[in-house]
């Protein structure tokens, strides 16, 4: 019998933990066409993923695989996202990231086109900033980044690793694509991917009655 290098009983209280609520943010509508993908840290050297191409809505534990903080499926001949090196990257960097999430909601999708020439999202003012971790007031300003949209998965993570030199973010768009938000565990990963899509909405609704 192969022993495996990591704690199946972990994995599936993570498939389990993912799937439960990835549903959630599918009945908003924030995963369209098997879009998205969705980890949590395993141990110093696993993360438990989505398998490429899955209804987000109802996946099961199978629907969860292992990969190696280099991306790479452990035990498995299962095939996770295209994006897998976004998610490994922040577990590689910080050890304290627990849980990566990946949406493609539609105001997130719209903000990503419209601040795209700018580099960023300036959030100032808000409430809400304080539901990022580190935060204590509204009196302040998050700037949340857009990048180019890329095939190139080590070019997209470069760039990352850039932003991260410079600055302490808790998530990021993706022109045309979605956001990307995390966090210590699952729940302050939601927290941070709510707050994001909140802020959002009341960027592009603030624009809309502008006009």
């Amino acid at each position: 019998m192969t022993t495996l290098p990591f704690d199946a009983q972990r994995l599936s209280q993570c498939a389990v933990d993912i799937a439960a609520n990835v549903r959630e943010l599918s009945d908003r509508g924030w995963t369209p066409a098997t879009s998205s993908n969705f980890s949590q840290r395993l141990d110093e050297r696993h993360v438990a993923i989505t398998v490429s191409g899955r209804d987000k809505g109802r996946l099961v534990e199978s629907d969860i695989m292992v990969v190696d903080l280099d991306g790479q499926p452990v035990a498995t001949t299962q095939k996770s996202s295209a994006e897998t090196l976004l998610h490994t990257q922040l577990y590689k960097r910080f050890a304290d990231v627990g849980c990566v999430l990946h949406t493609h909601s539609q105001a997130q999708t719209v903000a990503s086109r419209l601040f795209a020439g700018a580099g960023h999202v300036r959030l100032e003012g808000y409430e809400l900033l304080k539901a990022f971790r580190g935060n204590d007031t509204h009196e302040m300003a998050v700037e949340l980044p857009v990048l180019p949209n890329s095939q190139d998965m080590h070019t997209l993570a470069a760039q990352v690793d850039a932003l991260l030199d410079r600055q302490a973010m808790w998530g990021y768009l993706i022109d045309g694509h979605g956001l990307y938000a995390w966090g210590r565990d699952m729940a302050e990963a939601r927290r941070h991917l709510e707050a994001f899509e909140f802020l959002l909405g009341c960027e592009l609704e603030l624009r809309r009655l502008q006009r």
